[in-house]
């Protein structure tokens, strides 16, 4: 059982008891949803046919900061050198439930 979602510009695979990290959110009690769900699979090699009403849960683990990335530009022979580092932010969130159509799926 998995679901396809889209968060942050992205689209995550998920599957209930699946942790992962995305563009950082807002959220309340420690929850939170996401009802644009992309594709729902239940078995092997099919997808549910209608979406509506799907919608994806889980817990919010926690907020940080990612690894530093270093930009660096650079020309040659004009004495042109630039550095910049970038941290992005992002939520750690553990799926805990995927439901559609009154059935539900959980870890």
């Amino acid at each position: 059982m998995y679901a396809v979602i889209r968060t942050g510009g992205k689209q995550y695979r998920v599957a209930p008891g699946d942790v992962l990290k995305v563009e950082k959110l807002e959220y309340q009690d420690g929850t939170v949803e996401f009802s644009d769900v992309l594709a729902i699979s239940g078995e092997a090699g099919g997808f549910e046919s209608s979406l509506e009403g799907a919608k994806v849960t889980g817990t919010v683990l926690g907020q940080g900061r990612g690894d530093k990335i270093l930009v660096f530009k650079f020309k040659r022979k004009k004495q042109y050198k630039r550095m910049q580092g970038h941290r992005q932010a992002f939520t750690e969130i553990k799926i805990g439930e995927i439901s559609i159509n009154g059935k539900s799926f959980t870890a």
